[in-house]
């Protein structure tokens, strides 16, 4: 017994310690009453379910203080405390360390300079603005040029109002998800055009005036532009508050982002709102990392209930003990808490703290198929040139231009004729003997895996005296500035007749050339078979990423 309760004592200490320095006589009376109780869900509270417990040691107060850690009462009625701030102390000191963190860490991005240096608060939430759209999916590094290029050439709100859709789509070329540049400009306009060029101020009326302006990216102008105290949720924010809280459940359900958004709201410091945000997105971005995190860097370590339920692991693994340790939990015995990781998804002693947050199920793309073909004329006036088509005003990749293409259907007959008649409503009567078959490409979009069965056809003669509404004859030079989707440079690259492992890019494309070395798979042969009966199906193919 002695033995029993001297290593029940270790573990306490250890799991007290990052509250030690924190600690009243109030929360020492709270431990001495509570020390011997699980931090667990009234029967009441809890749904009825298998038991799953937490590591939880530190014993939290049965009520909050009025203010600034009080939570709202339909999430207390649903919520172990074990997952909440429910201490002054515990907010206060997590805000001074993560902007003492940020002050002295904060990477140094043009936005940042822009906001810190901007005195017209409009310029100031436009700059905020096209930071926050472009980042959205998309990388930091990545961002930078766009950022840079799109300020220069349209430094205010009224600048961009004044722009094309052309010139839009042209600059946002490679960036992905291309509906964000479209509605980036709508939005420019109606302030413009319907708030006399002055952005709302709130993140209420950022989201509910502004096309395409969501919570998260309203939250962010309000507080980084206007000092509004709002707190903001991305994925880097979920990340470190799902760790720090040591919340398991689908960060993707109700009731965990309902419980993420409140977290937020309650930790952003009222003084400087704007900096936390940046702050706790980039401690997500560059220390609390899905793999591998820098959790010795971390200036919240201390607070991190995902860090103290590793600690407390190792420490159960370096004694020897039998069974689990002595330690408090999370569920009663009469439920399991809606919040911690479900039973199917056991500790895996291996990730530590990237046990949290649990992974989302996401479907997986939907896989179309498209024969797609460069149309060149090496002998036009000028120098030579190739033919791009306009995409519809609306759907995937919408106003961008792109190849002459068809969808392809499995249970379609004559797919050949159906891309000649395609070229030839573009660029009249075509000689069908020359149209040869290059490859494939392979990109998959957010929602969508397309495969670009590429193919080429070059003409002699000059370009056309007349060519059609929506369609435009453009030089090579021409080609790599126009506003095209990164699928068709690989379509191109194809074209060119680059070989595997020349033309670098992403992991979200692929490319496909004929080769002698290796057979093509069954799938390729079926679409050959349909493409190009004329030609066998030994066409052996070589699989390259590229982007």
């Amino acid at each position: 017994m002695t033995l029993r309760v001297s290593r029940r004592s270790l573990l306490l200490a250890i799991m007290r310690k990052p509250r030690a320095a924190m600690g009243s006589g109030r929360r020492k009376q709270a431990a001495s009453q509570e020390g011997r109780k699980k931090c667990a869900l009234s029967s009441s509270r809890a749904k009825t379910s298998a038991p799953d417990v937490c590591a939880e040691t530190i014993p939290e107060h049965s009520g909050a203080p009025a203010g600034l850690a009080r939570q709202p009462e339909e999430v207390e009625a649903s919520v172990s405390p074990y997952h909440l701030f429910r201490d002054t102390a515990e907010v206060t000191a997590f805000r001074r360390g993560l902007l003492n963190w940020y002050d002295r860490k904060k990477r140094d991005l043009p936005w940042r300079r822009q906001a810190e240096d901007e005195v017209d608060l409009n310029r100031r939430a436009y700059a905020v603005w096209v930071s926050e759209v472009m980042l959205q999916q998309t990388q930091v590094a990545t961002v930078i040029n766009y950022y840079t290029r799109w300020m220069q050439k349209w430094p205010t709100l009224q600048d961009l109002a004044g722009a094309s859709l052309e010139e839009v789509n042209q600059l946002w070329a490679g960036l992905g998800y291309y509906s964000r540049g479209r509605r980036l400009q709508e939005g420019a306009r109606k302030v413009v055009e319907e708030l006399g060029g002055h952005m709302p101020h709130t993140a209420e009326t950022l989201q509910r005036l502004l096309p395409g302006v969501g919570r998260y990216t309203a939250g962010a102008i309000a507080s980084i532009a206007f000092g509004q105290a709002t707190g903001v949720v991305d994925g880097n924010v979920v990340r470190v508050l799902c760790r720090v809280r040591a919340i398991g459940a689908d960060p993707s359900s109700t009731l965990v982002s309902q419980l993420l958004w409140r977290l937020a709201q309650q930790l952003v410091d009222p003084a400087r709102p704007g900096d936390f945000n940046q702050a706790a997105m980039e401690l997500g971005a560059t220390v609390c990392t899905p793999q591998r995190p820098l959790c010795s860097q971390c200036p919240v370590q201390n607070l991190c209930r995902a860090r103290q339920r590793v600690e407390c692991k190792r420490l159960s693994a370096s004694q020897n003990l039998l069974g689990s340790p002595d330690v408090e939990e999370c569920a009663p015995n009469t439920g399991q808490c809606q919040l911690c990781p479900p039973p199917s998804e056991p500790w895996d002693q291996t990730l530590g703290v990237a046990n949290f947050p649990r992974k989302t199920s996401r479907r997986p793309p939907r896989e179309e198929c498209s024969a797609t073909c460069v149309l060149e004329q090496p002998k036009a006036l000028g120098g030579a040139r190739i033919l791009l088509v306009q995409r519809p005003n609306t759907g995937l990749l919408a106003g961008l231009w792109e190849f002459p293409s068809v969808t392809l259907v499995p249970s379609e007959q004559h797919q050949r004729k159906a891309l000649l008649k395609e070229l030839q409503s573009w660029a009249g009567p075509l000689p069908a003997t020359h149209l040869r078959y290059l490859g494939e490409v392979v990109h998959t979009f957010s929602h969508i895996k397309l495969t670009y069965q590429v193919y080429g056809l070059t003409l002699e003669g000059q370009t056309p005296v007349t060519t059609p509404p929506g369609a435009r004859w453009l030089t090579r030079e021409e080609f790599h500035t126009a506003a095209i989707s990164t699928a068709m440079k690989k379509v191109f690259c194809v074209y060119e007749g680059h070989q595997p492992g020349t033309c670098k890019g992403s992991k979200r494309s692929q490319v496909s050339i004929p080769s002698s070395r290796k057979k093509p798979s069954l799938g390729q042969q079926v679409l050959d078979t349909f493409l190009r009966p004329h030609i066998s199906t030994d066409a052996p193919s070589l699989n390259t990423a590229a982007q």
